[in-house]
């Protein structure tokens, strides 16, 4: 509601009169829409970036969307834009479309081979853990509140920075290695 509320005043300012409700549910609808749809981009442009970079860098890649997101979302308040939001939410779906496909990846080949069907369970419950973290920050006692709602929307930069800045210390693929990069030494 304090989003609707936000795209009412958004619009009121910008053009002088009110929006109507279909105009609002229709804006709303692309803000919630519009993540699968950065996440079917992400999801589709992962094979190619985990095969040209490698799984690590491609990870250290996607971090970029999200920060990017983060810093849309999480201004567009103090810039009157409802559009950045909108922008934010399909760069946030292309971060989760790469990340997600490529952690599977990088943490089954990166897995001693009898751990790794409990390693590929990280992505589901990093999920889960996520979706949790979302609800708890969203209740109204929270961050759920009229004057923080951007800041919740801005909190996906917090597992970006944390990734960016321990991945860079974990090793390669094994597989990139032996296979895209024909490095046997790196590999062992």
């Amino acid at each position: 509601k304090y989003i609707k509320s936000f795209i009412r005043e958004t619009w009121l300012r910008r053009y002088g009169s009110s929006p109507s409700e279909e105009i609002i549910t229709l804006m709303w609808s692309f803000i919630v829409s519009i993540y699968t749809i950065g996440g079917l981009l992400g999801s589709l442009s992962a094979g190619y970036l985990s095969v040209r970079f490698g799984r690590k860098k491609a990870m250290l890649f996607a971090n970029i969307p999200a920060l990017l997101s983060a810093t849309l979302m999480g201004l567009s308040r103090l810039c009157g834009s409802f559009e950045m939001i909108i922008a934010g939410r399909l760069f946030s779906g292309v971060c989760g479309g790469i990340a997600l496909n490529i952690h599977l990846m990088y943490a089954g080949e990166c897995a001693p081979r009898n751990l790794r069907g409990m390693i590929a369970m990280t992505a589901s419950t990093a999920v889960a853990f996520g979706k949790f973290v979302g609800f708890a920050l969203g209740l109204r006692e929270v961050l759920g509140a009229d004057a923080l709602w951007p800041i919740l929307m801005a909190a996906n930069a917090l597992p970006a920075l944390v990734q960016l800045f321990t991945l860079p210390f974990f090793p390669d693929s094994p597989r990139y290695l032996l296979i895209d990069k024909k490095d046997k030494e790196g590999c062992i």
